[in-house]
């Protein structure tokens, strides 16, 4: 299959790509810097810089939009909220307007979204892809770009949403966790019960994958691994796994002066539950963290 991505030089981006030449696709990655693109994966892969250097009639079979911006890369301020929006919404409305043009439309489109879905929360409750929402900014943000990619089933596209949680692996959000834990400093983060819903990221790219090709799916899927963790939890493993201590908390004030009103997303969580996967006979490579990060960590050790 030819398929485009966007945001195919971020972190899941460039543990995907890889794996789709593997299986023999033929990537066209849709990047704001080409250098940076042909610097990450040669010239295997075509790399264009604007939608319009797609032609009406070239076949595209799937599309996999994994564009925007950092969601806990920046404290959030009103225009980074906003910048958060636009690069999730504006891309996806650019691809709406590239299948619409196209003489014959892709095959599938799989589409980013996130666990935020479900709101930033402080309860127990398991959730499922059917799961209460909590009406909050990461649940607009997330039902707003889910519905931009769900246009796309008025023109004949087999749609994807893949609500992600936490994605470990080399680089990502372990990579910003590592250096306090590996000094012996790392720990909870506040009081430490709030919900990390996780998975590892070859399991995210082997959902992907098969999202493409299998058309039995469609619609929403959680892609979480169906271990589901406390933030204290998650920081005794990390600990245990590098041989170091866990006992210093990280005071929720600090996330605040970090973050703002993005210190949502670490004072709070999800227990989220990948129904759907597992319904479809998934078996996940990396079912619980223990093995997840041991197999991300160990060999580098």
């Amino acid at each position: 299959m030819k398929v485009l991505i966007s945001g195919g030089t971020g972190f899941i981006g460039r543990h995907l790509i890889p794996r789709l030449l593997e299986y023999g696709h033929e990537p066209v990655v849709l990047t704001r810097s080409g250098t940076k693109a042909r610097k990450l994966f040669g010239s295997s892969v075509r790399v264009i810089t604007d939608l319009d250097q797609i032609s009406n009639d070239e076949q595209i079979d799937g599309i996999i939009n994994l564009a925007g911006e950092g969601i806990a890369d920046k404290r959030w301020s009103e225009k980074r909220k906003q910048a958060l929006i636009d690069s999730r919404i504006k891309t996806t409305a650019d691809i709406m307007s590239l299948i619409t043009r196209l003489e014959h439309a892709p095959e599938v489109m799989v589409s980013g979204s996130a666990i935020g879905f479900y709101g930033c929360r402080t309860d127990d409750l398991l959730l499922d892809e059917h799961g209460e929402i909590v009406d909050d900014y990461c649940h607009r943000l997330c039902q707003r770009w889910e519905s931009e990619a769900l246009r796309a089933e008025t023109m004949g596209v087999r749609v994807c949403l893949i609500r992600t949680g936490v994605v470990l692996g080399h680089g990502g959000a372990l990579a910003k966790m590592l250096p306090a834990f590996r000094l012996g400093l790392g720990g909870p983060i506040a009081r430490g019960d709030q919900w990390m819903s996780w998975i590892h990221v070859d399991d995210e790219v082997e959902v992907i994958c098969m999202m493409l090709t299998h058309n039995a799916f469609h619609g929403a899927y959680n892609l979480t691994a169906p271990d589901a963790v406390t933030n204290a939890a998650f920081s005794r493993e990390l600990a245990a796994v590098l041989s170091r201590p866990c006992w210093l908390r990280v005071p929720a004030v600090v996330i605040d002066l970090m973050l703002g009103e993005g210190s949502d997303l670490l004072l709070k969580g999800q227990k989220v539950y990948p129904d759907r996967l597992l319904k479809a006979g998934y078996k996940f490579a990396f079912p619980d963290l223990k093995t997840a990060l041991n197999q991300i960590l160990e060999p580098a050790d």
